[in-house]
């Protein structure tokens, strides 16, 4: 049997057991503890369980109290089971209710339609030390229209920025913000509500209901020269200074056609675009196969920016 079994890779244990099975089990009833409460006292400890006093407690927080009080009904795990059976082993107080924050679908058509704006921390010269930067951007541009670098996160400089803004850019639709201390503070939402200005914030921890001012960020702080640390207040705001000048008026932005946000934002783009079609079409006729003999076209310009894409019927109603 042995050799058998290795030549056909089967265990000799398992042949054995196949061929002598062993005798079914008979389904003996278990046994009743002797300990079992009485009908009389489950009934007594599910009324103690279900009481005014008791229905929002835990069970060992009941089973504590009775026992301080010097009464024993049973144990933790007795009245588990008393509940279990009657189907109230759950959480049997009234729970509060939080429903899903609504996903925020925001579209725009041309500059200072929706704006979108966040806070990120820049390391500052020692450990522990940041300093806070605001950005505003422009959704459909992607122009900055506001920032600014301060030692702390407060609502009040966060609505002078906002209220700056407004005056030098215009009043957009909507404001799109997480769900920040600053984005959500009395200041801010009363500046907005009295300018008949649309506030929007991003669901709990959905990042990329925010993107567009994630993404700007990140292009901060992956510039090649973005330092490790600030060595000051004054270092910072210097070098944001800077940074935004070339992020508005010559950075070419992907998401835009390889337009700068202030070609965008001011309406030169379709001035510019036209200029490139037109050396386009110039280099194509002076050497078309280089071309694979098809005329080239130029980016073309963004018809819409939007904030978590809406609906076909969110769409429709809009226009």
């Amino acid at each position: 049997m042995k050799p058998a079994c290795e030549l056909l890779g089967r265990s000799k244990a398992s042949h054995y057991r196949t061929k002598n099975p062993a005798p079914a089990k008979e389904n003996t009833p278990r046994p009743e503890p002797v300990n079992k409460l009485s009908e009389d006292e489950r009934a007594k400890l599910l009324a103690y369980l279900v009481s005014d006093r008791f229905i929002d407690k835990a069970v060992a927080q009941t089973w504590a109290i009775l026992l301080d009080e010097g009464i024993y009904l049973g144990s933790q795990s007795t009245m588990h089971r008393i509940l279990r059976e009657h189907g109230m082993n759950r959480d049997r107080r009234d729970q509060a209710t939080h429903p899903a924050k609504v996903k925020p679908e925001l579209i725009a058509y041309r500059p200072v339609e929706v704006w979108s704006w966040d806070i990120t921390k820049l390391r500052g010269p020692h450990r522990g030390t940041y300093y806070d930067l605001y950005v505003i951007l422009d959704i459909f541009s992607r122009y900055v229209v506001g920032w600014r670098v301060e030692y702390r996160e407060d609502s009040k400089l966060a609505e002078e920025l906002i209220a700056t803004a407004f005056g030098i850019h215009g009043i957009p639709d909507t404001v799109h913000a997480d769900r920040g201390t600053s984005m959500t503070s009395k200041d801010v939402s009363q500046l907005l509500t009295d300018l008949g200005v649309t506030r929007s914030h991003s669901r709990p921890r959905v990042s990329n209901d925010n993107a567009y001012s994630e993404s700007q960020f990140k292009t901060l702080k992956y510039a090649p020269i973005f330092p490790d640390n600030f060595e000051s207040l004054e270092n910072a705001r210097e070098f944001c200074q800077n940074f935004f000048l070339y992020y508005n008026y010559e950075h070419r932005h992907s998401g835009i056609g390889l337009h700068t946000p202030a070609s965008i934002h001011f309406g030169t783009a379709t001035q510019i675009r036209k200029q490139r079609q037109e050396t386009l079409n110039a280099a194509f006729e002076a050497n078309p196969a280089r071309f694979g003999n098809r005329q080239p076209e130029a980016p073309k310009l963004p018809k819409a920016a939007w904030i978590n894409q809406p609906s076909r019927e969110a769409l429709v109603q809009s226009n």
